[in-house]
Formats: structure tokens, C-alpha cells, sequence
């Protein structure tokens, strides 16, 4: 890996392109590099693991109405759409609109995080779609979604956005943008102009994650997938797009992000250099945001210590800057306490999780935020009596670059009315590579069975993930395969709207 360092360059410098970041990141994504079996593999296991969570969302109403849009742009020779069957497609901006919703709308999908956060799982859908539309082969597919994951998690690594309440797809998109170039084989000054393009139009605010949390948060992802797509279409045509994207005196890191003065060091791989980083990233066992994780798993631990939950006093969970900041109490959001609260923001109340974690020893991505379940008088009592506290210690390793100092847990005190305190804590997820149960194969496919369960037939379970663990082998013209369909009749239609 290089780190590249990236600054403000005044209009009159005239920054040569091959110094500019979005070159860079356009000429990793043209290298036509191999893919080595590990990361193959890891690929097989990601698209796994969003047919499952897609699947389990499928009927939900923003995954309805995402895909009532996309069916509503036909295309005969398009893309796949989750849920339905591959004889019925659409254009492929539209596809990539309603997978890449459904796979977000549990957050129970992969996770990076660094200085800033990710899902670069968000990174297959419009990859998917374009290769299905484009008829594309399996190791064409694995080639794109592996430069997807490398380039969002290589700036997720060095550019904060979060600390300038800029959401997290304006580092996605670009991603996105730069495995279709991967994908269909485009020169580097193309993906150039398609990077620039997908930055100039992804950069969004993090109000979509602030307050009352709705259903954008599964709409965002997709809208860059969508954005991307567009981007690179536009491109192709010979389109190009503002310039320099990162380094303009009046673009994003001048006015977005750190100013004029900024100074960002972004690693990149060499030329010829493998595309591993989707190894470093980890998906989710709980359908929860993913600095919970490792906090659901410790809850489950500790409650065998708590003979009666009702003499808690106080529970004080300490932990990373980020989690007391984002989903703890030091977010200062009354929501994340709002017993009415929306799903969306119960996912990212660390308070709601402890306490229904401690209560039930075990978590479900639909039981789990019931609005009955939330409103129990007994889990409104606990998780009022919940705090959380930043620690330096635990935010360190949060940042930290060693494997083994890297944490995204916390300690737990629970505070008894007799005086006692229980305590215990945990760095990272049982699922984790670092972990106690690191997931495998068998892991993401025993996800997928329990996911969609009673929603599709076995049969289609089976060829679904047989389809998967022959990936890299899929011929051109053969990826509709890793689509899902649901037995005729189990989907819901929306309502109506324009398209």
C-alpha cells in the first residue's frame, strides 16, 4: 500500500490529473490485478450474506415501495430484482435502487470502521446490476465488487466525513462508481471522470442518522448505487465532471470537510498490488448497528450474573467516542429514549439494545424492535436506567492499527440497589475475525437459512446458494442466478406513486 496525500490545490496550480485522488483511486480500479482464492471467497460469503438480509426485508415497506419504483423501469434485458423472478427485470439504476435498499433496510450487513464508518456490502448491488444488464462473468463481478471494497474502505480509513455531519455514502459512491469502471473493463481516464462525478453528487448530511430516524437510512445507500450508475453511463457517453473533486479550492474538503488547510493521507494499493481490504471488514450476527455487537454479546454474558434485573439502579456502559456519541447518550437524542421511537432509531439506541438484550438473551431482526417489545413498562424502566460514558482508553483502541489492540466494545458496570456492582466487558463481536465464533461459510449460510426462512421455498434456498459458492465461475450471461424469488404471490405491492 502508498499512502497518497491529498490537500487544497488553488484553481491557478493546475493539479495534473495523475496527482489528483480521484485519478489515483480511477487507475487502482483499472489495474487488471488478479483476485487471489481468499478474497474470492470472502466475495461468495458477502453476496450470501445481502440475499439474506435483503430477503428477510423483502416485504417491508420501504424495500415494497423501492421495488414497486424499479418495477416500474422494465427493462427486458436489465437487471434482477430481489423477491422477483428473473424472467421480470428492470433498468439497471432502478434494480441497483431497490436491492440496494433491501439489503440495507435491517443494517444487519457488513461493517468497516476507521476514521470514518461503512457498509461496504452497499458496494454489490448496482455492481450486480450492471454486470447482470451488461452480461458480465462471475470473475468479472468478483474483480468489481473487490476494487469496490478496497477503494470505499481506503477512504474510509484516512477522510472522516461524520465529524463535518457528512453522511457516509459520499465515500460509497465514489466506490461504487469505481468497480463498475473495474467491471466493464473502462480506461482509468473514464473511471476518472466517473469518480469525480459520483463524489460531486454523494455528499449528503448526517441528519438521515440524526433524530427521528426514518426510512431514508436504507434509501441512501441505494440513492448513490443509483447515483454511481448514472455517473458512469453519463461518462461513457463522453461526459465529464467537475475538477479537481477532492483538491478544488471550492470543493468538497475546502468547504465539507477539514478546509483549505487539510491534510489527508489516503493508502492506495500499487500498481499490481492485490485488492484485499474486504478481508479487514466484518459482517454483523444481530440485526443492529454494528458498534452494538459486541455489546448484544456481552449482554447475553452478564445477564447470567443478574438474579434480578429489577434491582438494577444504574447500568454505565463504557466505551469509544463514537458509540457514546452516535448511538449512546452522549448523542444528546431524546428518540433514542422514546419508547414510540421508529425502528430506524432503535437500531441505534444503545440504551434500547442493552435492555432488551439483558432481558431476553437473545436478539431477533423483527421481534427485537416490536413496538409492543419497546413499549414493555419493564424495558422502559432498564433502559432509562442506562448511560453510557466516553473512555479514552476504549476509544483508542478504537483507532487503533494493531489487530489485536482493536476494539469496538466496552466495559459494563450494572449497579445494584444493595451496593453491589456486576461488571464485565468485550472488544469485539463473537462474530469477528478477532472474535470467539469468527463467522465462515457455514456461518453466512446457516444466516441466509434462518433470515428467509418461511419466505422462500428450500429448493430455492438450495440453488440460491449453490449459484453463490460457484461465483468466480458463473459464465457470462449466468449472474441472474444469484438473484432470489419469492413463491408467486408472497410479495406485497405498495402504494401508488408516479412511475
Amino acid at each position: 500500500m502508498k499512502l497518497h496525500e491529498v490537500r487544497v490545490h488553488p484553481s491557478k496550480a493546475k493539479l495534473k490529473r495523475e496527482d489528483q485522488l480521484a485519478w489515483k483511486i480511477a487507475a487502482v480500479a483499472a489495474d487488471k490485478v488478479a483476485v487471489g482464492r481468499e478474497v474470492a471467497a470472502m466475495i461468495v460469503n458477502r453476496v450470501i450474506d445481502n440475499a439474506a438480509v435483503a430477503i428477510a426485508a423483502i416485504n417491508r415497506h420501504p424495500v415494497v415501495s423501492a421495488r414497486d419504483m424499479a418495477l416500474g423501469h422494465a427493462r427486458k434485458d436489465g437487471a434482477c430484482v430481489f423477491g422477483v423472478a428473473p424472467g421480470r427485470r428492470a433498468s439497471p439504476e432502478w434494480a441497483a435502487w431497490a436491492n440496494g435498499t433491501a439489503v440495507r433496510e435491517l443494517d444487519m450487513h457488513d461493517t468497516f470502521l476507521a476514521a470514518d464508518y461503512s457498509h461496504p456490502g452497499d458496494n454489490i448491488p448496482p455492481i450486480l446490476a450492471v454486470a447482470q444488464t451488461m452480461e458480465r462473468s462471475g470473475k468479472d463481478l468478483v474483480r468489481a465488487i473487490a476494487t469496490g471494497y478496497e477503494i470505499q474502505m481506503d477512504l474510509v480509513r484516512a477522510i472522516c466525513l461524520h465529524a463535518h455531519k457528512i453522511d457516509h455514502i459520499a465515500h460509497l459512491c465514489p466506490a461504487q462508481a469505481a468497480g463498475i469502471g473495474t467491471l466493464l473493463r473502462l480506461p482509468t481516464e473514464t473511471i476518472y471522470q466517473a469518480v469525480q462525478q459520483a463524489v460531486h453528487v454523494s455528499f449528503t448530511t448526517r441528519q438521515s442518522r440524526k433524530g427521528e430516524i426514518s426510512s431514508w437510512k436504507a434509501y441512501a445507500p441505494a440513492h448513490a448505487g443509483k447515483l454511481a450508475i448514472e455517473a458512469v453511463d453519463r461518462v461513457m457517453r463522453g461526459e465529464c465532471a467537475p475538477s479537481p473533486i477532492y483538491e478544488g479550492e471550492d470543493s468538497v474538503i475546502a468547504w465539507m470537510l477539514d478546509g483549505p488547510d487539510a491534510v489527508y493521507h489516503v493508502p492506495l494499493p500499487e500498481p499490481g498490488e492485490a485488492k484485499r481490504a474486504i478481508l479487514d471488514s466484518y459482517t454483523k450476527e444481530h440485526s443492529a448497528e454494528y458498534q452494538s455487537q459486541a455489546l448484544i454479546d456481552l449482554a447475553f454474558r452478564l445477564r447470567e450474573r443478574i438474579a434480578d434485573l429489577e434491582q438494577v439502579e444504574r447500568i454505565v456502559l463504557h466505551t469509544s467516542h463514537h458509540t457514546h456519541y452516535v448511538i449512546g447518550t452522549g448523542a444528546n437524542d431524546p428518540q433514542k429514549l422514546d419508547p414510540k421511537a421508529s425502528r430506524e432509531t432503535l437500531d441505534h439506541s444503545i440504551m434500547y439494545i442493552l435492555a432488551v438484550a439483558l432481558q431476553d438473551g437473545s436478539w431477533h431482526h423483527v421481534d427485537s424492535y416490536a413496538p409492543r417489545r419497546a413499549a414493555r413498562a419493564d424495558t422502559v424502566r432498564l433502559w432509562h436506567k442506562i448511560e453510557t460514558r466516553e473512555d479514552p482508553e476504549w476509544t483508542r483502541r478504537y483507532h487503533a492499527t494493531d489487530p489485536a489492540e482493536l476494539a469496538f466494545g466496552g466495559r459494563l458496570e450494572v449497579h445494584m440497589h444493595d451496593g453491589s456492582v456486576i461488571e464485565d466487558e468485550l472488544a469485539v463481536a463473537n462474530a469477528h475475525p478477532l472474535g470467539a465464533r469468527p463467522f465462515g461459510r457455514a456461518d453466512y449460510e446457516h444466516k441466509f437459512r434462518v433470515l428467509t426462512d418461511g419466505i422462500i421455498s428450500t429448493r430455492e434456498a438450495n440453488r440460491f446458494l449453490e449459484a453463490a459458492a460457484e461465483l468466480p465461475r458463473l459464465a457470462a450471461g449466468d449472474l441472474h442466478r444469484l438473484n432470489v424469488a419469492l413463491p408467486a404471490g408472497g410479495l406485497l405491492a405498495g402504494k401508488p406513486g408516479i412511475f
